[in-house]
């Protein structure tokens, strides 16, 4: 690897280790806020997401573990754009399904507008890193 991979895989690293800071934060804030949360986004009290808490845990935690390997593997830095890109578009879709207050239909699309970001990061990382592999033309 030449230290334009090198460089390449640091802002790989970087974008996915973002990625995994906020879906941790975010899960955390989930578990411990669930009915203050559920009550924010205007859904009934019954209601938990604490599923939706715990899921985004554990894809912090695969993507800070394929953050810090000694070279980012490709493939699970794809299935986190693709799943990124899945929750962007799950949003917008809840957002015309769910009958959410007006913060919640806020709250929604602004953390959806953040995914949305680390997906290009890490699509914009795979990129780079792919270009820098290829061979160079005459």
């Amino acid at each position: 690897m030449n230290v334009t991979s090198d460089e390449h895989q640091c802002f790989l690293k970087k974008a996915l280790m973002s990625n995994a800071a906020f879906s941790g934060i975010s899960g955390l804030t989930i578990l411990f806020g669930n009915h203050w949360l559920v009550k924010l986004l205007g859904l009934q009290e019954k209601v938990s997401l604490s599923v939706l808490g715990v899921g985004l845990i554990v894809y912090a935690i695969l993507l800070a573990l394929n953050a810090r390997r000694p070279e980012v593997k490709i493939s699970d830095a794809w299935v986190a754009v693709v799943l990124d890109a899945v929750w962007v578009a799950g949003s917008y879709v809840l957002i015309f399904v769910i009958p959410f207050s007006v913060a919640g239909k806020w709250i929604v699309a602004l953390v959806a507008e953040l995914v949305l970001l680390f997906a290009v990061l890490q699509w914009v990382g795979i990129r780079k890193i792919r270009k820098s592999e290829q061979p160079a033309r005459v």
